[in-house]
């Protein structure tokens, strides 16, 4: 008989989500941003699409069944359009990189000369869709994170760990994001309830017809909005001396700033070496400046969530994909930026890949969400019948 498993596998097994041990929506974000990092550092379409999948299986083993969670699949969607209408404008404008294989000519419209530059039409040719398709994929593969991030994170939990600081500021930004994944259930109850009264739900008549019942939810949902957050006193503040706000202003502006040059550089190809001490140089101001504006918000946290150890993981397997990326553009630049010119076809390098692979730690980790509850009147499953008994 088998004994009970070691205690380092039980605490490491993931439980069931509840509000007690559910997962900060700040690890989701920084999970994945990790990736966002990691795709921006490299141009191989074998290794975005490894960053495609691992956020897709993530997302497939810890979604939820709440409205912000639906919008993942509009993102997909939204980053395949993105290359797709990177293809077209390389076929109809032309690439900037030079090739010899032409796939097909097309008939060229000629510009006036102060267009020089600029071309429509001519020659189509493979090295040009090479990269075209690559510099596609990576901003697809951008999206694809972003989605993630909307998908797995609560956008209110998110809004209640905000500092005081940027409360007002957070409540745009949770507003803002959660209006694409409202709309996208919007759309679907409605075009579900097209198909129930026996309606077509495709074409442009009925995205029209679909289009006022939309408008007017979003509508209502705003008034709403408006109406609780003046019922929680939105907006004001306490008062401090003057000073302390422009001593405030200037740190969380100059923290923001330098946060800002710190990941441009970053995320470069030449500024890895002094993008990570402006960084952290402007996050300890930003912090610094988030402390001291906390203390003009005169609102109270009712059982704020905490940053536990599944947390830490979560978030760090991000930050880990992020850093080994960086750290592989020192010692294989050729395979994490194949060349257009000449043709060669894509290497997937052990190490990046195996690093990208760290990025499927919270479908391990992260508390498992509960199935949604039946609807009333649904009848239960019967129940199985005893070992050995005749059905």
């Amino acid at each position: 008989m088998a004994g009970p498993p070691p205690p380092l596998v039980t605490a490491l097994r993931a439980p069931g989500a509840d509000r007690s041990n559910a997962l900060h929506a700040g690890a989701w974000w920084l999970w994945a941003l990790g990736l966002a990092t990691a795709a921006s550092r490299t141009t191989n379409p074998l290794l975005l699409a490894l960053v495609v999948a691992v956020a897709g299986y993530v997302v497939a083993a810890r979604r939820t069944d709440a409205p912000w969670a639906r919008s993942y699949g509009a993102f997909l969607r939204l980053g395949l359009a993105v290359l797709v209408i990177r293809l077209v404008f390389a076929v109809l404008l032309g690439s900037p990189i030079p090739g010899t294989h032409v796939v097909m000519t097309l008939p060229q419209v000629p510009l006036p000369g102060w267009a020089k530059g600029v071309r429509i039409g001519g020659r189509v040719t493979a090295e040009g869709l090479v990269f075209a398709l690559r510099d596609g994929m990576k901003l697809a593969a951008l999206l694809v994170c972003v989605g993630a991030a909307n998908s797995l994170a609560n956008p209110a939990r998110l809004l209640k760990s905000l500092p005081g600081a940027l409360y007002e500021a957070g409540v745009a930004v949770v507003v803002a994001l959660t209006f694409a994944p409202h709309l996208v259930a919007d759309v679907a109850r409605l075009r579900a309830a097209r198909r129930l009264r026996g309606r077509d739900d495709r074409g442009v008549r009925a995205l029209l017809q679909v289009g006022l019942p939309v408008l007017e939810g979003a509508l209502e949902r705003s008034v709403a909005l408006a109406a609780a957050m003046d019922a929680r006193g939105y907006g004001r503040t306490a008062q401090v001396p003057p000073a302390v706000r422009r001593l405030t202003a200037a740190l969380t502006l100059g923290g923001l700033l330098g946060v800002c040059a710190g990941t441009y550089a970053l995320l470069s190809a030449t500024g890895a070496g002094y993008g990570l001490p402006v960084l952290l140089l402007g996050v300890a101001a930003a912090l610094a400046g988030l402390w001291l504006g906390g203390r003009r918000s005169v609102r109270t946290r009712y059982r704020p969530d905490r940053w536990g150890a599944r947390a830490w993981l979560v978030s760090g397997s991000g930050v880990a994909v992020a850093a080994l990326m960086i750290r592989a553009t020192a010692y294989a630049p050729a395979a994490l930026d194949p060349p257009a010119v000449p043709l060669t076809a894509p290497t997937l390098p052990l190490w990046p890949a195996l690093s990208l692979l760290l990025g499927l730690l919270p479908a391990f980790v992260a508390p498992v969400p509960r199935p949604a509850a039946a609807p009333h009147g649904t009848p239960l499953p019967s129940p199985a019948p005893p070992k050995g008994a005749t059905p």
